[in-house]
C-alpha cells in the first residue's frame, strides 16, 4: 500500500465528516446515466409476453429506496428468480450492483439473466438481484446519498437502505443459499476518488493500494473453498487476463492466497458476500480501465464467473 497525504477537497484532516461535510458531497454527486434506461427498460423487454423468459422466471420489485427527504426521489428495486421454487433444487445467489458505480457487476447479471437463466434453470433456484444501488449506479459512486458504504453494511440494524432491502429478501425467499456470486470491479477510481473520500469522511489518513491489472476474486476468509475459486479462475482466464500479484506477493494490500484470489472476513466486514450462509461463495473484481479489457470481455467474465460456479456445482452432484 500506498500512504497518501494529499488532501481531499472536502472536510478537515484528522475530523470526520460531520453532516454539513455529507451534505456538501452529496451536492455535488450529479446523474451521470439512467437506471430506468439501463436497467428497468432491459428487464421489463425480457419479461414481455410469452418469451421464453418469462415461462421460467418472475421478475419482480422487493423493495424501494426512500430518498425523497434528500430531494432524490425513490428509486425500485427489481429482482429475478426462478418461477417455480423447489425445495429439492440448490439455492444460487447472484447480486450485482453493490457499488453502483461498477459497471460491469450491473451489466453481467443482466446478460446471464438475458443468455443463462433458461440454461441452469432446470438444476437451481435462481434468485438474481442485479443493482442493488440504483442511485450510486446513476452517480457512479461507491456510496449511497448518505455517504454511508452499502459493502460494509450487510448486518444487523444495517445503515444501508440497499443492503437492508437485500438482506430481507434474501431471509424470506432464499433462506438457505448454496452459492453467491457477488459481481464488482476495482477501478482506477477507488485510489484516485473512492479512497480519498473515505479517509476524509472518517479522519484518517490515506492508504491507496496497487490496482492490480486483471481479473481476480475474492473468497472468505472463514470459507475459502480453494478449489471452487481455482475452477472460476480457470473458466475466466478464458475470456479475460488473471490479476498478477505485486512485488509483496499482494492484491489490493492482501496476500494471494493462489493464482488470482485473495480472501476477506466477509461476515466480520459486512459484506454483501457474508450475507448467506452459503458453502461456496466468491466476490468477482474485473478491472474494466486495463487497455487490455473492452466492456464486453468485463461484462463477459462476470458471466463466465457464474456459469463456472455453477458448473463446479453440477459437476460434483
Amino acid at each position: 500500500m500506498t500512504t497518501t497525504r494529499a488532501l481531499y477537497a472536502i472536510g478537515t484532516p484528522g475530523q470526520p465528516w460531520g453532516d454539513a461535510e455529507k451534505a456538501l458531497w452529496l451536492s455535488q454527486q450529479q446523474q451521470k446515466r439512467s437506471y430506468q434506461q439501463d436497467v428497468i427498460t432491459p428487464l421489463t423487454r425480457l419479461f414481455a409476453d410469452k418469451t421464453e423468459l418469462a415461462a421460467q422466471a418472475e421478475l419482480f420489485q422487493y423493495g424501494s429506496l426512500d430518498y425523497q427527504a434528500l430531494g432524490l426521489g425513490s428509486y425500485p428495486l427489481y429482482a429475478v428468480a426462478s418461477k417455480i421454487w423447489q425445495a429439492d433444487k440448490a439455492t444460487v445467489l447472484v447480486t450485482g450492483g453493490v457499488h453502483g458505480y461498477e459497471t460491469s457487476g450491473v451489466h453481467g447479471a443482466l446478460d446471464f439473466i438475458r443468455d443463462k437463466f433458461a440454461q441452469y434453470q432446470p438444476h437451481f433456484n435462481l434468485l438474481i438481484l442485479p443493482c442493488i444501488s440504483p442511485w450510486g449506479y446513476e452517480t457512479i459512486n461507491r456510496w449511497n446519498p448518505l455517504a454511508v458504504d452499502p459493502n460494509r453494511s450487510f448486518m444487523a440494524n444495517s445503515l444501508s437502505q440497499e443492503a437492508a432491502a437485500a438482506m430481507a429478501l434474501v431471509a424470506s425467499k432464499a433462506p438457505k443459499v448454496l452459492v453467491h456470486v457477488d459481481l464488482h470491479e476495482t477501478t482506477d477510481s477507488d485510489n484516485s476518488e473512492f479512497r480519498p473520500a473515505k479517509a476524509a469522511r472518517d479522519g484518517v489518513v490515506n492508504t491507496n493500494w496497487n490496482i492490480p491489472d486483471g481479473f481476480y476474486l475474492v473468497g472468505d476468509t472463514d470459507n475459502p473453498q480453494p478449489d471452487f475459486q481455482h475452477a472460476i479462475i480457470q473458466a475466466v482466464a478464458k475470456v479475460t487476463h488473471i490479476a498478477q500479484a505485486d512485488e509483496n506477493g499482494c492484491l489490493i494490500g492482501e496476500k494471494l492466497q493462489q493464482f488470482g484470489v485473495v480472501n476477506y472476513p466477509k461476515k466480520a466486514l459486512g459484506l454483501c458476500g457474508g450475507m448467506s450462509n452459503a458453502l461456496y461463495v466468491t466476490t468477482t473484481e474485473v478491472y474494466p480501465d486495463s487497455p487490455k479489457a473492452s466492456p464486453a470481455q468485463c461484462n463477459l467474465a462476470q458471466v463466465t464467473t457464474i456459469c463456472a460456479a455453477l458448473d463446479f456445482v453440477l459437476n460434483r452432484a
